[in-house]
């Protein structure tokens, strides 16, 4: 790592931290001679700037330092826990993707429905039996595919136990277990679906191989996820690099990962300009109300983050640095 790429990151953990954005009981803060330092502190409330409703703070800002540089599987699940409800304050919904704006899509609830209708038709549920969804998520889209296939036996898996107790989904089986460990037999599936998961999968390849053992001879794998088209963007994503917290995978390493392990790749759809742009340009549109829904529970400054790395988002979507991809393979 050259001297310029330390120093941006040395002055991006310091000020993160410095902003004490959150709080749990401990609060953090920086010694440029070297350590950080946690001193206990009492949970602090704080109030949304209109109606003075208490929040409570919930984001560490050492947390938000690890999402970002380290990305294991337990801070995936601290990630998820504490901002999916940010997608929940926006929608009034339980869909967490960024959704697909292929034209007919009003509002991002829409949008994310159209996502799961495009992997459901890529995946061609409705002559499949047994699908597994891994990173379900809060299952929402497991429920759009339940009511749309009656006969469909569905299995959620999902690393995030907290996000399998509170699913509102009673016709799909949960399962805890890890997205490189699948707790299903040999050849016993023929559908696997990855609905905006698999950058969280780490190493890709691993997954790939389970998938391979489980499904059975022509059963289909379906992934849908973001990508970064070039190698090493740290510098063209910005602020992005910071908040974009899982893989970076390249489009072209996603293919490799399936075709090396014994699938062909029988479709690849890249619909990034209906995903980021349309996305980004829905929220601008209904920023204040947005806003206020997200500021009930967070501080204004993690919404201006997001604001900022969604304008990034547009920025560099449109310059094809990023991309959104829906790949079958069997």
């Amino acid at each position: 790592m050259n001297w310029y790429c330390k120093c941006k990151i040395y002055i991006g953990i310091r000020s993160l931290l410095q902003t004490h954005v959150a709080l749990g009981d401990t609060r953090l803060s920086f010694d440029p001679g070297g350590s950080t330092r946690a001193k206990r502190a009492a949970p602090t409330t704080c109030y949304s700037d209109k109606n003075r409703r208490p929040f409570l703070m919930l984001l560490n800002p050492l947390h938000i330092f690890l999402w970002t540089f380290r990305r294991n599987e337990h801070d995936v699940i601290n990630l998820y826990n504490s901002l999916s409800p940010v997608m929940q304050l926006a929608t009034g919904g339980d869909m967490l993707n960024f959704g697909y704006w292929n034209g007919n899509a009003s509002g991002l609830i829409e949008a994310q429905n159209n996502l799961c209708s495009l992997v459901d038709d890529m995946a061609e549920l409705g002559s499949a039996k047994r699908l597994v969804d891994v990173g379900s998520g809060l299952s929402a889209p497991a429920t759009l595919w339940k009511s749309a296939h009656d006969s469909l036996d569905i299995s959620c898996v999902n690393i995030n136990l907290q996000q399998l107790s509170s699913s509102k989904q009673p016709y799909a089986s949960p399962l805890n277990a890890t997205s490189t460990a699948l707790p299903f037999s040999n050849k016993s599936a023929d559908r696997i679906v990855a609905l905006e998961s698999a950058q969280h999968f780490k190493p890709l390849d691993k997954f790939m191989k389970e998938s391979r053992r489980v499904l059975e001879p022509g059963g289909l794998l379906v992934i849908a996820m973001p990508v970064v088209t070039e190698a090493h963007p740290f510098f063209k994503l910005g602020i992005l690099s910071w908040t974009w917290s899982s893989e970076h995978y390249g489009v072209d390493y996603v293919k490799s990962s399936i075709t090396s392990n014994g699938f062909k790749i029988k479709d690849i759809r890249r619909i990034g300009h209906q995903v980021y742009e349309p996305l980004t340009d829905y929220y601008v549109l209904h920023r204040g109300s947005l806003r206020e829904n997200i500021l009930k529970r967070y501080p204004p400054l993690l919404e201006s983050v997001l604001y900022n790395s969604l304008l990034k988002m547009r920025d560099v979507s449109r310059k094809g640095i990023i991309d959104y991809v829906v790949i079958k393979a069997s």
